[in-house]
């Protein structure tokens, strides 16, 4: 028996024994970093997607997410519902691990470049989102603000450190990655203290998904249908919108990007008025600090990735490297536009 064929016996085993479920088919699915996943077809026809969690994983931290996650379909938001086991637990614990098993939304998580209508529905989704979790427990799981408050220097020696771990590796480009490194290093010391100084003094922070990126979303004919792989943690409104609006594979490669970041801010305002607009303002600027301070993708080895998700992780990496640049060429621009968002009966 090779590994998949393992892998598919113990989930149905886990369904069969946990979930009182009887599997049909399991389908590994080659993407994600945290967790074993799997779509499921049980023999009356379900259709699920199986979770199955490292041996390390802090098991009231995925609680935690899972409980968000219902809670946030109770607002009837599209959160695919969670399916509790035979003890009315949200994760399980079987065969050595923790599982979680929810409804398989409509459609796909696609990386493409997002659509205005798309962007658009994300913003009203995430804008009734952020409304809602205004009222949730603060979460003790707190979002990293390195692009805030990192000294510039220890980003800079990040960089080093990268690429000594990409030669380690054996990594594939590695003349390229020197060159996006030291790029990197010269936008550090160039910009980021000019880029914090305009940032509000203070933020509003709240419970939020804080992972709320174009594969945690799953789409059909451009509206969102499901929202997955909740964080749960305390962060940033503005930091959660502008990840989103300024989303590096819709920057990156196409032509219709700063159309898709102002359609997603102003359908997210629509929803969620009650966000300041300086921070809405600088929800752009915030999204550029985060890359900027950010070395996600610049190598791959260390996640022990599936073929298919490592490209996608490498690709990623590009097209976030393309984004810097165009978000420095641009803000001042689209700060204008977003501030412009506003001006409509808002006073903030």
């Amino acid at each position: 028996m090779d590994e998949a064929e393992w892998g598919a016996a113990l989930t149905a085993d886990v369904l069969h024994d946990r979930y009182g479920l009887v599997v049909d088919l399991v389908e590994p699915v080659h993407m994600g970093t945290d967790t074993i996943n799997r779509r499921v077809l049980t023999d009356d026809g379900l259709r699920l997607f199986v979770k199955q969690y490292p041996a390390m994983v802090d098991l009231d931290e995925a609680r935690n997410a899972w409980d968000m996650s219902e809670y946030c379909r109770a607002a009837e938001l599209p959160v695919p519902r969670v399916w509790p086991d035979a003890d009315d637990n949200l994760v399980t614990i079987a065969e050595g691990s923790a599982w979680a098993v929810v409804d398989e939304a409509p459609g796909l998580v696609t990386t493409s470049a997002m659509t205005i209508p798309l962007a658009e529905h994300i913003g009203i989704v995430m804008g009734r989102m952020h409304r809602a979790l205004a009222a949730y427990p603060l979460p003790k799981r707190v979002q990293q603000t390195r692009w805030r408050t990192e000294p510039v220097e220890d980003a800079v020696a990040k960089c080093h450190s990268v690429m000594a771990r990409a030669t380690r590796q054996g990594h594939d480009r590695l003349d390229q990655l020197r060159v996006d490194l030291d790029q990197r290093c010269t936008d550090l010391r160039t910009h980021a203290v000019g880029l914090r100084e305009p940032l509000p003094p203070t933020l509003v922070e709240q419970a939020l998904h804080a992972d709320l990126t174009r594969t945690n979303l799953i789409t059909l004919a451009d509206a969102v249908t499901g929202i997955i792989d909740f964080r749960c943690a305390s962060a940033l409104p503005a930091w959660e919108l502008g990840r989103a609006a300024f989303d590096p594979r819709t920057v990156a490669t196409s032509t219709q990007w700063t159309a898709c970041a102002l359609a997603m801010v102003g359908a997210y305002r629509s929803e969620h008025p009650s966000l300041a607009m300086q921070e809405v303002r600088a929800c752009a600027r915030i999204a550029l600090l985060y890359m900027l301070f950010s070395f996600y993708g610049a190598t791959t080895a260390e996640y022990d990735l599936p073929r298919e998700a490592e490209a996608d992780l490498k690709r990623y990496w590009r097209e976030r490297q393309t984004t810097i640049r165009r978000l420095l060429d641009d803000l001042e621009g689209l700060e204008d536009e977003l501030t412009a968002l506003g001006t409509s009966g808002d006073t903030s």
